[in-house]
């Protein structure tokens, strides 16, 4: 009988073998941090609400609408992290990591985010993502190191279908004329009261609405990517440049707005064609001003969000073949009291030479066992009774052809070693 308890609504959990995958992805993504020098954080599943006011901004959807927003015992307001970046930069600071050697700080973190949105295939209240930063450099090469990551990081785990969407914000400097052209273009179209409202806070914004009725109205709209300075010209030129020679292909998006406000010149995403309306697997860009909203010091800085999520959706949609480890490769079958001693100690020496084991519980008879030992997915069941004690050998059953054959008790781990290895 199942417990009347379930999950809250929206929370995707992930149970075996799905679950597998999981970790199994994240522990790609990680080798992948590794090779190009970006250390761990384990950080705060909470913070304080006026970061994510300050530093995603006030007129964003998440802030406005989506926070888990709570008052602790001694008055606090404290919100569950809707996104990564402003807690990553919070901790930077905090702990003083751009003072403790050359810069960009390069880190990376990753375990669920929280939203108040409407539930669906691929947008989830409670919700994992890989995140990634370096932080104290404008240098457009760490631009081009942080999208190549990802992108090495989805083509490792067999993803063919992901296109790279790329576009320039511009900067402080030139970002108000262009505010003000788009803000006088979005005035003249016929849009709902809350829209209108957005215009005047920012209108960038009004840009991400995916509503048909406003996406039909923005044709004619300036483009960023026509207003940019000569500096972030530069900018963006060089990092096309780089992508170039990293064999990375790219489509320039002129209309590519990001959810957050505080996105400046480099902005990008992951898309993935077969997941429909929740397309977007992966995204991020450049926040030069960031630091500085939160009150730190000018630390310029860029990185990405990518979804564990709707990574996993990608690679179903694909049937793209990778997989994880297997949590069993060999299943011990005892058929007495001193077999399963012997079977129990012999788990044990297999795991210490790298080689998943396990073994039937509970005293269970020849076909239980079995039973267990096809469920498990293991490549070979090593069955041990009384008469194989008594030879000092036990049978090595391959489950996927039924060959058996007698292997001796003190050759099994090598035996099994060799065997996995073909």
């Amino acid at each position: 009988m199942s417990s009347s308890f379930q999950a809250p609504k929206g929370v995707s959990e992930y149970v075996p073998p799905r679950a597998d995958l999981f970790a199994a992805i994240r522990s790609a993504f990680a080798e992948q941090a590794r090779l190009a020098g970006y250390g761990y954080l384990e950080l705060a599943v909470f913070e304080d609400t006026n970061l994510f006011r300050r530093g995603v901004g006030e007129s964003t959807d998440v802030v406005s609408k989506e926070m888990y927003t709570f008052e602790d015992r001694g008055g606090r307001s404290l919100t569950l992290r809707p996104e990564f970046t402003a807690t990553v930069l919070r901790a930077v600071l905090e702990h003083n990591l751009h003072k403790q050697g050359a810069l960009p700080v390069k880190v990376w973190t990753t375990g669920p985010a929280f939203r108040a949105e409407r539930p669906q295939q691929g947008r989830y209240r409670q919700f994992y993502q890989l995140d990634l930063e370096a932080i104290g450099t404008e240098d457009p090469r760490v631009d081009a190191e942080t999208i190549a990551l990802a992108a090495r990081w989805y083509a490792s785990l067999g993803l063919t279908q992901v296109r790279l969407l790329l576009n320039s914000l511009g900067c402080r400097e030139c970002r108000p004329g262009y505010r003000t052209l788009l803000q006088e273009f979005l005035r003249g179209l016929d849009l709902d009261e809350a829209t209108r409202a957005r215009i005047e806070i920012n209108p960038l914004r009004v840009l991400d609405d995916k509503r048909p009725a406003v996406q039909a109205q923005l044709t004619g709209a300036p483009l960023m990517a026509d207003h940019l300075c000569a500096a972030c010209q530069e900018h963006h030129d060089r990092v096309r440049e780089l992508l170039a020679d990293l064999g990375i292909a790219w489509e320039d998006t002129p209309r590519l707005v990001r959810g957050l406000d505080y996105y400046t010149r480099t902005t990008y995403e992951f898309d993935h064609p077969l997941l429909g309306a929740q397309s977007g697997i992966g995204g991020g860009g450049r926040y030069d001003g960031l630091a500085e909203d939160i009150g730190g010091p000018a630390l310029p800085g860029i990185g990405f969000g990518l979804g564990l999520d709707r990574t996993i959706l990608a690679l179903e949609a694909e049937n793209a073949g990778f997989e994880a480890a297997p949590r069993c490769e060999v299943f011990g079958v005892p058929l007495g009291a001193e077999a399963e001693r012997r079977l129990f100690a012999l788990a044990d020496e297999l795991r210490r030479a790298g080689i998943a084991a396990d073994t039937a519980f509970g005293g269970k008879k020849l076909k239980g066992a079995m039973k267990d030992a096809d469920r498990s997915g293991a490549r070979f069941a090593v069955i041990l009774g009384e008469r194989d004690l008594a030879a000092g050998e036990a049978q090595l059953k391959e489950l996927a052809t039924g060959d058996q054959t007698a292997v001796p008790l003190t050759d099994l781990t090598s035996t099994l070693r060799e065997r996995l290895s073909r």
